[in-house]
């Protein structure tokens, strides 16, 4: 298959790899031709550490990166694909603008798919007339190497054939799959993920434990592979303020940011993309402060 990825930021770089993992040839389009660069370079190291421990199935990382190649053109990428995955920023009218290119470029055909965690596929779809059927939510999670669940969510337009092509294609990428059937902003998954955070950033507020502890309760005691807060900086502070603030809107004040989210992220605490969130990180992405602040 052909397949292309719409963004080439951490999610779009993660889902173009495994694609190619996968033997499929991968276009990844970003309007910044750097992001293009570091996604390559990004998936080189993530290759490379996959085939040390033997988990490429006999390819070699040059084998796989053979089959990606980066541009800034959306109409590029989309000729004659079969796949294209939206992973561009948490805004409606980003997604839209990028629709709206992909739905004029890409075969009449091909399986629409966005990865967003959070807005809704009807709203997404809502730009592509009668093609809006064609279009399925396909959640990844971060990092997609690794983890192993996509979640599929079903718009009011969304047909049973596109469903079907989506299960397809996402198992093949050996991932598992749930269905989120019901189109609810935050799906099944983010929804959950969103308040335990929160929940997490209170406590930090209350002065009931510094973030490090607070994460390693979570890691030890509930078994979470990592703890909340840090997860926050790793997908940037940034992007989950925009997720509270639409769960906000759809669900009610007990999605509210807290005072210290917004404070965060407006000294440009970003994460570990910014070197400093709830942690403090190394030029290399190493927490270098173990508690927090």
């Amino acid at each position: 298959m052909k397949v292309a990825v719409i963004g080439a930021g951490t999610m779009g770089s993660g889902i173009a790899q495994i694609c190619a993992m996968a033997g499929h040839v991968v276009g990844v389009v970003d309007s910044d031709p750097s992001k293009g660069d570091a996604a390559l370079a990004s998936m080189r190291t993530s290759l490379e550490k996959l085939a040390a421990k033997d988990r490429l199935g006999g390819q070699s990382p040059e084998d796989v990166l053979g089959r990606v190649g980066t541009g800034t053109s959306i109409a590029a990428a989309c000729e004659g694909v079969d796949v294209v995955i939206e992973t561009v920023v948490e805004r409606l009218d980003v997604k839209h603008d990028v629709f709206r290119e992909v739905i004029a470029s890409a075969p009449s055909d091909a399986l629409l798919g966005t990865n967003t965690s959070q807005l809704s596929i009807t709203r997404i779809a809502s730009v592509l007339g009668d093609q809006g059927s064609r279009l399925v939510g396909m959640h990844f999670f971060n990092p997609p190497v690794l983890m192993r669940l996509v979640e599929l969510v079903v718009g009011l337009q969304t047909s049973a054939e596109a469903l079907s092509r989506a299960e397809a294609f996402a198992q093949g990428l050996g991932k598992e799959t749930v269905v989120c059937r019901k189109d609810s902003p935050g799906f099944m998954t983010s929804r959950v993920s969103a308040i335990v955070r929160l929940e997490c950033l209170k406590m930090v507020e209350e002065g009931v434990g510094t973030p490090a502890d607070i994460d390693k309760a979570l890691r030890l005691g509930l078994n979470f592979p990592m703890g909340p807060l840090e997860l926050g900086d790793f997908n940037g502070l940034d992007t989950y303020l925009h997720a509270l603030e639409a769960l906000e809107v759809a669900h009610g004040e007990r999605f509210r940011p807290t005072v210290t989210l917004r404070n965060l992220v407006a000294a440009g605490r970003l994460g570990r993309k910014t070197g400093w969130g709830i942690y403090r990180y190394g030029a290399d992405g190493t927490k270098v402060d173990g508690h927090g602040a």
